[in-house]
């Protein structure tokens, strides 16, 4: 558990971001610069939002193209998903392929990591030691509140009672614009 001087820093950084929400999108990506930045694929980079879809395919959203290439040139990025098999795997590698994202030298393959339930997703957030996380599970921002600085819970409903630093959008483009 974070003692006061992390606690603080969170909070500093949630307000820089706060402050930040009327600017434009490098000014906000600029406010992370040299952090860890882990974010979930299904729902919020794939249109599909299941393992049951991915098992079948897997599309870039267009929208988020630029934004990921944009957090990429400044952070360092981690992206993640709970698949059901090897082919949920293959779908997403070759959507994110397909869609330029490992050509343009911001997002590294490596960097891509998959697991095969929501504690594993977790897992992989706390141990990577993340600033910013983004996810659509209410579950695993209420479980990571207590450890990750910053994190964004992309969800069309209100997040209801969030700790204050998380932060709710319907997607990841709302946010950031």
């Amino acid at each position: 558990m974070p003692g006061l001087a992390a606690e603080q820093d969170a909070v500093s950084l949630v307000r820089r971001v706060a402050r930040a929400l009327n600017r434009r999108v490098t000014d906000i990506v600029a406010l992370l610069l040299n952090h860890k930045v882990t974010c979930q694929l299904l729902g919020v980079v794939f249109e599909e939002k299941t393992p049951e879809e991915l098992q079948k395919h897997a599309t870039v959203r267009p929208s988020v193209l630029e934004l990921l290439l944009e957090i990429s040139r400044h952070c360092d990025i981690y992206l993640m998903e709970t698949v059901l098999d090897d082919k949920s795997e293959e779908n997403a590698l070759m959507a994110l392929e397909s869609a330029g994202l490992f050509r343009t030298g911001g997002l590294m393959e490596e960097k891509v990591l998959f697991c095969s339930t929501e504690v594993g997703r977790t897992s992989f957030v706390r141990q990577l030691e993340a600033d910013f996380h983004i996810d659509t599970s209410l579950d695993i921002v209420s479980q990571l509140s207590r450890f990750i600085r910053c994190q964004l819970f992309i969800s069309s409903m209100e997040g209801g009672q969030l700790a204050a630093n998380i932060f709710n959008s319907p997607s990841l483009e709302q946010f950031f614009s």
